[in-house]
């Protein structure tokens, strides 16, 4: 091999491997510290896009979730005040039951008439107050309403209203139903049976629609689970591995600065070559 203090070829040799090692340490200590192995389009196009568009699912399901929930927060207020209007059309057969006895004076009946009216008015005050974020599902003043179902939109699960109002066809109690005699206490009877009976088939619907959305939220919940595991496979980096290979590559840089070093000392032998 010549020697020329012109051109220094082990230096650049040396060099060259010195800033390729140094490059991979670079990469090594990025993938270590964010955690990934796929950063940027840059270190894997096709799985970084992959990636991209399966956080944003994930992303949309988080909306789905949301609505969801909304969904489910307006069937648990519509059920809490459907138990409460089955339990005061309870009390209102009580009232009349009571009322329909012969023997029963007019004072007496007369107070149960004013509980009965008082009773009657409070169902209307729970169903006006049933409401959750703007949606009341027993009033009658929406048929349905619609939670999104899937991350595009495209899909959604429908829960059915239930009119709890008085003088509807779930309760077919009139609105301004009294009594003043035993008789007509007793013809209430079989209107408050057939509405008791009613809005316990109502509330069972509504329990089987609050189920559905359970059931579909914890759905949500796995799915996400799988899209962000699914994520990780592709973009995450395995830390024990990268941590052996920043060694590995450690080591390797300060042999290269060492073999820089020697290469450089090179030239000077030339100048042995001149002394006397």
């Amino acid at each position: 091999m010549s020697l020329s203090i012109n051109t220094n070829t082990g230096a650049m040799v040396a060099l060259q491997n010195l800033n390729s090692t140094s490059s991979q340490l670079a990469g090594t200590q990025t993938r270590i510290s964010t955690g990934l192995k796929v950063a940027s389009a840059k270190d894997d196009g096709a799985a970084y896009a992959i990636a991209q568009s399966q956080r944003a699912s994930v992303a949309s399901l988080d909306a789905v979730k949301d609505s969801l929930n909304r969904a489910t927060s307006s069937i648990d207020v519509a059920m809490s005040a459907g138990e409460s209007i089955s339990d005061m059309l309870t009390q209102l057969k009580e009232k009349a039951l009571a009322a329909s006895d012969t023997s029963l004076d007019t004072t007496s009946r007369d107070a149960l008439a004013a509980d009965f009216e008082s009773i009657r008015d409070q169902i209307t005050k729970t169903i006006t107050n049933a409401e959750f974020n703007g949606i009341n599902l027993i009033d009658g003043s929406i048929t349905s309403i619609g939670a999104l179902a899937n991350a595009d939109g495209s899909s959604t699960l429908t829960v059915d209203t239930e009119n709890l109002s008085l003088a509807g066809t779930i309760v077919t109690l009139a609105t301004d139903a009294t009594f003043a005699t035993a008789t007509s206490a007793n013809t209430l009877l079989t209107t408050l049976d057939s509405s008791i009976s009613n809005v316990s088939a109502a509330l069972a619907r509504m329990g089987t629609d609050s189920k559905a959305v359970s059931a579909h939220m914890t759905f949500i919940g796995k799915l996400q689970d799988s899209l962000e595991a699914g994520i990780g496979n592709l973009v995450d980096a395995d830390m024990a591995k990268e941590s052996a290979k920043l060694q590995a590559l450690q080591t390797k840089q300060q042999l290269g600065v060492q073999a820089l070093s020697i290469a450089n000392q090179a030239p000077q032998t030339a100048l042995s070559l001149f002394r006397g």
